[in-house]
């Protein structure tokens, strides 16, 4: 079985993985077996969410790994949104994945008006 069809038997959905504008990676998850915030499957907003296994440590993160001394192969539970939201902005925004609802999808070559 695979890892899809392992969440869909389970109920839950599971995101593609994020790849970001300047190549850094993570997966980034929210269903009732993740840690996230509501603790539920498609919830209408999550206000912290699941990172797994980054490409390259980052430093944003790092006070939420489970293992910090190995950064790039653990997982970092209750990631506030706002957090996922500015490590996308700081890689450049979204290529290619998916982000929970509550995440902000920022996409690649964004621009602020300020």
């Amino acid at each position: 079985m695979s890892v899809n069809e392992f969440f869909k038997e389970a109920g839950a959905t599971r995101n593609k993985r994020v790849i970001c504008a300047d190549g850094f990676e993570m997966s980034v998850q929210a269903h009732q077996s993740a840690y996230c915030s509501p603790r539920i499957d498609n919830a209408e907003k999550y206000t912290s969410v699941e990172i797994g296994f980054p490409s390259a440590r980052e430093p944003m993160l790092i006070q939420f790994a489970d293992e910090v001394n190995d950064p790039t192969g653990t997982v970092y539970g209750y990631v506030p949104v706002q957090v996922v939201t500015n490590v996308l902005a700081k890689h450049g925004g979204i290529v290619d994945g998916e982000v929970p609802r509550g995440v902000a999808p920022i996409p690649a070559k964004f621009t602020a008006d300020i």
